[in-house]
């Protein structure tokens, strides 16, 4: 493990601080998201199967037979696979729409200053 490899692992939270998925509110796949995509942005030298191989600590329940088959059909993936296949098996086409529209809004909003 490389300098830079161990200050990250020290930098990230125990896996048991980690918001758990249970598959079974409206949004709750959002908060896991949200949360990992924001350990990528605080440790950018995060190795991306030390988020990947912890991801099973964060799943409960359903979710955790869902993960749980995903990963013997498909195997090892990287985080923007698993991301998206959260987001499609868990979010309901209600929340992609607003998530849609919100982001056109941001893109095309003449009232936001570009700086």
């Amino acid at each position: 493990m490389s300098y830079s490899e161990k200050e990250a692992w020290k930098q990230l939270p125990e896996a048991s601080s980690w918001p758990k998925f249970f598959g079974t509110g409206e949004y709750d796949n959002m908060e896991l998201i949200d949360y990992i995509d924001g350990l990528f942005i605080d440790v950018p030298s995060i190795p991306d199967y030390w988020i990947t191989s912890t991801l099973n600590t964060a799943f409960k329940g359903h979710a955790s037979i869902w993960y749980t088959e995903m990963k013997e059909i498909h195997g090892r993936r990287n985080w923007p696979w698993w991301k998206s296949q959260i987001i499609q098996r868990y979010s309901n086409g209600t929340w992609i729409w607003q998530k849609t529209m919100s982001l056109d809004n941001e893109k095309y909003s003449v009232d936001k200053d570009p700086h």
